[in-house]
């Protein structure tokens, strides 16, 4: 019932896309010209500028929340999520590293791998400086948020020393946003989700055992270190994918699987797909205000998640301050 809840709500959230902006249209105009059945006049509107737009900025969202939710079981740290420990802030290194040295040569194609290979590469070192005889969470976290604080004042540092047009392109980028959407980046990130979605719910089981604690979960048959190995080239690879489609959108990893295990519960496998579609609802949601309640302006989605992200961290780190 509360998967089916939500997705109902993210449907709603994205027909709100299609249908709000500077050209409002009608449900009934907006399922007419998806299906075809339109007499064309909206046809560019909802095809070509909308409909890329919502799609990419819910499966962002999405990977962003199954991300967060995968890295806050296997760490066993509710603050865990891809911007916390450093995966984004690797990728908007090399996104801006990118755009100030390569983009005038590469064009903004090159941009999504730059930023993929930013985050794997920061990922990976993160996990070789945490290494020894294993990786426990707690020294995963430590070192995660280290490198994310020298990746941001790298990035900031590159930002700075670049010229005005570059910098402005690079910080749009950092804060997230989902503008000039196209298909290619929708088709790029349905792949992913659609490869590494189902793996993680295979994985359901070590998910479970991996919460007890390494000794538990060792006790029990469980190959620890391979599958949180696994699982955390599966988190890297979906908030890589986000952030190098969508931008640096911080706080969706963190909020969404906390929301889900409030209406769920403990359960892995109905965490996945509620974690996912609530992402998906946060980062479609946060689009649809930034560009439809500050017209003409077109505000990044970024902006928005933060603005909740930002008070929901303050408040775990209290509610936790005596673990």
């Amino acid at each position: 019932m509360i998967v089916v809840m939500a997705a109902s709500l993210a449907l709603l959230v994205c027909m709100a896309g299609l249908t709000l902006g500077s050209t409002l249209l009608s449900p009934l105009e907006v399922i007419a010209e998806l299906f075809g059945l339109g007499d064309g006049e909206n046809a560019y509107i909802v095809m070509t500028l909308r409909l890329p737009r919502v799609l990419l900025s819910f499966l962002a969202g999405a990977a962003l929340g199954i991300a967060g939710l995968i890295l806050q079981s296997v760490i066993r740290n509710p603050l865990a999520s891809p911007d916390i420990i450093g995966i984004t802030n690797g990728a908007a290194v090399a996104a801006t590293l990118y755009t100030a040295l390569l983009m005038g040569k590469w064009g903004v194609a090159g941009l999504p791998f730059a930023a993929m290979l930013g985050a794997g590469t920061v990922s990976l070192l993160i996990y070789l400086l945490s290494w020894n005889k294993g990786v426990t969470p707690i020294r995963l976290v430590l070192i995660g948020i280290g490198m994310a604080a020298a990746a941001g004042a790298v990035t900031t540092m590159m930002t700075v020393l670049s010229p005005t047009m570059v910098a402005s392109q690079a910080y749009i980028w950092m804060i997230g946003t989902v503008y000039a959407a196209n298909y290619a980046e929708v088709g790029a990130m349905l792949v992913v989700i659609g490869v590494l979605v189902p793996l993680t719910l295979i994985l359901t089981r070590p998910a479970h055992v991996q919460e007890l604690g390494d000794d538990v979960a060792t006790s029990l048959g469980d190959a620890v270190q391979r599958h949180r190995t696994l699982f955390i080239v599966i988190s890297v690879a979906l908030a890589g994918s986000a952030v190098a489609y969508a931008g640096t959108i911080g706080f969706v990893g963190l909020v969404a699987p906390h929301i889900a295990r409030t209406l769920i519960g403990r359960s892995f496998y109905l965490l996945v797909p509620v974690a996912g579609l609530l992402g998906g609802f946060l980062v479609c949601a946060a689009d649809v205000i930034g560009r439809t309640l500050f017209l003409p302006y077109d505000m990044p989605a970024g902006i928005f998640t933060a603005a909740i992200g930002a008070p929901f961290f303050i408040y775990l780190l209290y509610r936790n301050r005596n673990l």
